[in-house]
């Protein structure tokens, strides 16, 4: 049984850190244009920082356009712009519930996460007990996609999306759960005026929440999805049957590129007179095709990857990123050494 080595799990657990780094608009590639991307794959571990609501992240200028009732999809993965679905988008057992929160905020490109207020929109944690089948699963099963839906009348604005997945393969002792998330900025065009009920982050979470604090090599049932119950979608039974293992994805047409340009967004280009002057040209439109799951093909642009902080001139902290292809940044590490991962990311490791 693959649950019976829990300590496999934990030495798995060094090389397999992710991130939500793209985003989906009714089947649109946004890529990472409006994702504020954390600055390594690494976890948050304790559920009082002010780390839990949006990662230690950097700040995007990009704002997405939605509409109340969109579909969106955030897109998870291991390295920074590897969109490979032959890589689990998170794994090395690192099972566990995948969640998605909204925040109404005044200017989503300045708003602390901290400091919003979150109510959730989607959740899925263990959808069936026989056998025991996680989020996560469900999760590498369609390339690290997860689609969710905008309520319909929540009021229009500004507002951060947070989504987040809680891995469990350590959780049996207080600071085990690994939290990974990363917060999105839209806007969305609305004529609703609900306003949910929120939590904070941190604050709606506790270290001993039964979500939180579980042994999950032990026989489960059911499994209790930290956080408030979703505003405006249904929670599912856990189901009692093996839970399907086809994506509903459409795999086969996943982008190895990521946008970096808003949807829709205008783009500078050289105007055919002198001096140097510019003319606003819309940018390259984007077909999506709208099925069960809506898949599209995405525009061709470079890959934007995050750049960790050095701890002194010239060195990069402790699973930071230390090289890869079009890396710029510092190659030193202040602890550990410079080790290839693939041959677009490098990561100093112990």
């Amino acid at each position: 049984m693959r649950y019976a080595l829990a300590t496999a799990a934990f030495v798995a657990s060094a090389a397999a850190h992710a991130t939500f780094q793209e985003l989906w608009i009714n089947g649109v590639d946004a890529g990472n244009s409006c994702v504020r991307l954390p600055t390594s794959n690494n976890p948050v571990t304790s559920v009082t920082t002010n780390d839990l609501a949006c990662n230690i992240a950097g700040t995007s200028q990009g704002v997405c356009p939605v509409n109340a009732g969109d579909q969106l999809t955030v897109e998870m993965h291991q390295q920074p712009g590897d969109r490979t679905c032959s890589n689990e988008a998170i794994g090395g057992d690192h099972y566990g519930p995948v969640q998605i929160y909204m925040a109404a905020v005044s200017d989503a490109t300045t708003a602390v996460g901290s400091s919003a207020n979150w109510f959730k929109v989607a959740e899925m944690g263990m959808p069936s007990n026989n056998p025991v089948y996680w989020a996560t699963e469900v999760l590498n099963n369609n390339c690290g996609h997860f689609t969710f839906t905008v309520p319909k009348d929540i009021a229009p604005g500004n507002y951060l999306v947070r989504a987040e997945v809680i891995a469990l393969h350590v959780a049996s002792s207080v600071g085990g759960a690994q939290f990974y998330m990363s917060c999105y900025q839209v806007n969305v065009a609305s004529s609703g005026s609900t306003k949910p009920s929120t939590v904070k982050f941190p604050g709606a979470y506790s270290a001993s929440d039964p979500g939180i604090l579980i042994n999950i090599y032990e026989p489960l049932s059911t499994y209790a999805i930290p956080g408030p119950t979703p505003y405006g979608a249904a929670v599912p039974a856990v189901a009692a049957t093996p839970w399907p293992t086809t994506a509903t994805w459409n795999t086969a047409s996943q982008p190895k590129t990521v946008p970096t340009v808003v949807p829709g967004a205008p783009t500078a280009v050289p105007s055919s007179g002198g001096g140097g002057a510019t003319t606003v040209a819309p940018a390259p439109t984007t077909t999506a095709r709208t099925t069960t799951i809506n898949t599209t093909t995405a525009r061709t642009t470079t890959v934007n990857t995050p750049t960790p902080t050095p701890t002194s001139a010239g060195t990069v902290a402790l699973y930071g990123q230390c090289g890869g292809t079009g890396w710029t940044g510092a190659t030193g590490c202040a602890q550990g050494t410079c080790q290839v991962v693939n041959a677009y990311y490098s990561q100093c490791l112990n």
